[in-house]
């Protein structure tokens, strides 16, 4: 009779150790867990779903990291935001960064990943316009912020598809009225990323049939998309967060293109008023117009081909007014990378 509540006793014993002494442990090294300061380049939407399914899966903490995902505010505010230090990684078109880096040559940042290979830029017009090829927007009239990338780009565009940019006129927009000024037949077309521009067209009712669309990349420039950036300092002091974030992210990239409704569920968890049906086709294009190439396909994600890296480096430049100074070594370093067998579709 003696031996049961000593038999209690210690079950009792056995039963607190493991919720204090075996837990404490556990919480101590999840405590330990390095975090990391995430930033998207726009919304938490279809193209960016793949950084919601990677958190619900758990591929950020499989490879040793306690992450946090924010949505962005735009690929030019990104570098700021890591340059600053309020993130210490992002994603954003390369681009803008490829500007930032220019002009800001102390700033430190470097591209540690490219997961576009093909660039969302364009310039869209109604379909009844009378805009067929890239010389018909000349004494036509496009609107756009100032701030737009395929704005800003537009002079590369031009040079390169043969329009004399003189010929054509701005008006300078806020966002949120681009694509109604279009719609309402107030201006000529509009630029922007088709991700953005074309749905946006889309759901004020003038479907993508009713769009034509003139991608950059169409007609010679060839701009790369979307890439992770760090600064070489945070890169240095912790190598293996930016190699293991790179690699929940390339995972949580190409899971998602594979299993797209299931990622589009992840990504509505955590934003409850996303629309799945245009999440879904926004996802769609990303995927197939901006990571998806025969390159790629070929070679894998961020394996770019050096020659068209540089030159699209120097129409960035050519673009702003700067002179052709910056090689691909000054910009990116794929020292980070997970193995090629972790980054192919």
């Amino acid at each position: 009779m003696q031996q049961n509540p000593s038999r209690r006793h210690l079950l009792a014993a056995a039963a607190a150790l493991s919720a204090g002494g075996l837990a404490r442990p556990h919480l101590a090294r999840a405590q330990a867990m390095p975090k990391l300061r995430f930033a998207l380049d726009w919304a938490k939407q279809g193209p960016n779903a793949y950084a919601s399914m990677a958190l619900e899966k758990g591929y950020f903490r499989e490879v040793g990291l306690d992450a946090s995902v924010d949505r962005g505010f735009g690929s030019g505010r990104v570098p700021v935001d890591i340059a600053g230090g309020a993130y210490d990684m992002g994603q954003a078109d390369i681009n803008p960064v490829i500007k930032f880096m220019a002009e800001n040559p102390n700033s430190g940042l470097v591209v540690t990943g490219i997961w576009g290979d093909r660039s969302l830029l364009c310039a869209v017009t109604r379909a009844d316009g009378g805009v067929k090829t890239p010389k018909d927007l000349e004494g036509r009239t496009l609107a756009a912020p100032e701030s737009d990338a395929g704005r800003q780009l537009f002079p590369a565009f031009a040079r390169m598809a043969g329009v004399d940019p003189g010929k054509v006129n701005w008006m300078s927009v806020s966002p949120e009225l681009r694509e109604p000024m279009l719609v309402q037949k107030r201006t000529d077309g509009v630029t922007g990323a088709i991700t953005s521009v074309g749905m946006s067209l889309k759901a004020l009712g003038l479907d993508f049939p009713q769009q034509n669309i003139l991608y950059y990349r169409d007609h010679g420039l060839d701009l790369l998309g979307t890439a992770y950036i760090t600064t070489r300092a945070f890169a240095e002091k912790n190598p293996e967060v930016v190699r293991n974030a790179q690699r929940a992210l390339f995972r949580g990239l190409i899971q998602a293109n594979r299993n797209r409704a299931e990622s589009i569920a992840a990504l509505k968890k955590v934003e409850p008023l996303t629309d799945v049906a245009i999440e879904t086709e926004r996802q769609a294009i990303s995927m197939e117009q901006q990571v998806i190439s025969d390159h790629v396909m070929r070679n894998g994600l961020s394996n770019p081909d050096m020659a068209r890296f540089q030159k699209a480096i120097e129409a960035v430049e050519t673009a702003y007014g700067m002179p052709n100074r910056l090689k691909v070594a000054d910009i990116y370093t794929d020292a980070f990378l997970p193995p090629i067998e972790e980054r192919r579709l």
